[in-house]
């Protein structure tokens, strides 16, 4: 309530007859109505609703777009999905958006972005340069937007050895991808796991089929510690694998390891906890066997610079708390908006996800955007442009 109304209330307190002080009560009662109606508008969403944070006093902005479109589409990376899935669901209450995002993979993602069947795409893979061409050609300039990092476990199923019991190094790993070692109880792997019973079983190496920022990170990271990798196979979306069975999506690789005995595959770790699957300690740059735990995820971007246009891997850290196998995943977005109300609603959609979105990161095992992660993804998203002026309006 205003200081000037607070002051006229006290000036009531005179003498009164009867009647006037029944009117006097009652022009009170209305003056208190209309100061305590002010302070519940200032706590109410933008759809008029009740919300944790003030729809108006969000990092400056306001969630909920002003003119916007009632609904998004987007398509790409399974790695953030149930992280988007919660985004998503939260965000349409607030804001009534409704926004319908395919989990197809990151290859996906690049192509209907490139396309313009969507609103935005997503990958945890950053664009080849030919695939940046193609984009651009299409729509203009386009950026990566940082939305969270995760990490990824070597997920196995080998009856009677238990998550964390396995231990594995990057040069292993790789040998095993190459179709060099094809048996669980191989000397390299018996050398890092002396103790454990490894059988003599034939190892289902499982990896992904389809265009994967999951297998972008992962083969990234088999580039870096494996010059035969580098060279054979190399890092992409989409790779030559010498060896394995091919599965779509981190469900598709999750479910192939949990059906087959004597599997080995990689998902993001929120898939590994939801399907009860083992994984393995990986051994990182520092010589540190760690689980891939939310922590050490974290640990993978402590002391990184982070670029401008977002653009960075993060994979085979020399922090010796870092899990080695962990990455961004990005929002693909045109800078210049084809639809006005779109870009409006997407570009409040993605100041509220890289905001207030943030809480729910944790407790689906993904790590929250550092400070700077976050500066670098509010100027991203900043430069998106609704004709000649800003998306993103106060």
């Amino acid at each position: 309530m205003k200081q000037i109304e607070r002051s006229a209330i006290r000036k009531w307190h005179l003498p009164f007859l009867p009647g006037a002080a029944l009117v006097a009560a009652a022009l009170i009662t209305l003056l208190l109505a209309a100061c305590s109606d002010d302070d519940n508008k200032s706590s109410a969403g933008a759809n008029g609703t009740p919300s944790s944070v003030d729809a108006n006093t969000l990092a400056g902005y306001p969630a909920c777009a002003t003119g916007g479109a009632s609904a998004l589409t987007g398509a790409g990376a399974t790695f953030p999905f149930p992280l988007y899935s919660k985004f998503i669901d939260d965000y349409g209450k607030l804001c009534s958006v409704q926004i319908n995002y395919q989990s197809i993979g990151s290859g996906g993602g690049i192509r209907q972005i490139t396309e313009k069947t969507v609103d935005f795409g997503g990958s945890d893979g950053i664009l080849t340069d030919a695939q940046e061409q193609a984009a651009t050609a299409a729509g203009g300039s386009i950026m990566h937007i940082a939305m969270t990092s995760g990490s990824e476990a070597v997920v196995f199923n080998l009856p009677g050895i238990n998550r964390s019991q396995l231990k594995l190094d990057g040069p292993t790993l790789a040998d095993i991808y190459l179709g060099k070692i094809t048996k669980w109880n191989d000397p390299k792997i018996a050398a890092l796991n002396q103790g454990v019973n490894l059988p003599n079983a034939d190892i289902a190496v499982v990896h992904r089929s389809d265009g994967s920022g999951t297998t972008f990170i992962f083969t990234n990271y088999l580039s870096k510690v494996s010059t035969e990798w580098e060279s054979k196979a190399g890092f992409a979306t989409s790779v030559n694998w010498p060896v394995g069975i091919g599965a779509q999506g981190n469900e598709g690789v999750a479910g192939q390891v949990r059906q087959l005995p004597g599997a080995i595959g990689y998902v993001e770790l929120a898939y590994a906890k939801q399907n009860n699957l083992a994984w393995a300690q990986m051994k990182n740059k520092a010589g540190t066997y760690l689980d891939p735990t939310l922590e050490a995820t974290t640990e993978s971007a402590s002391g990184v610079t982070i670029p401008a246009d977002m653009k960075i891997l993060i994979t085979d850290s020399a922090n010796a708390k870092a899990y080695p196998i962990a990455g961004f995943t990005w929002v693909l977005a045109y800078v210049n908006q084809p639809d006005t109300a779109k870009g409006k609603a997407l570009a409040h959609f993605l100041w509220w996800a890289i905001h207030d979105g943030q809480k729910f990161a944790t407790a689906l095992d993904y790590a929250p955007l550092s400070p700077d992660s976050l500066k670098a993804a509010e100027a991203q998203v900043m430069k998106l442009m609704c004709g000649s002026a800003p998306c993103l309006a106060k």
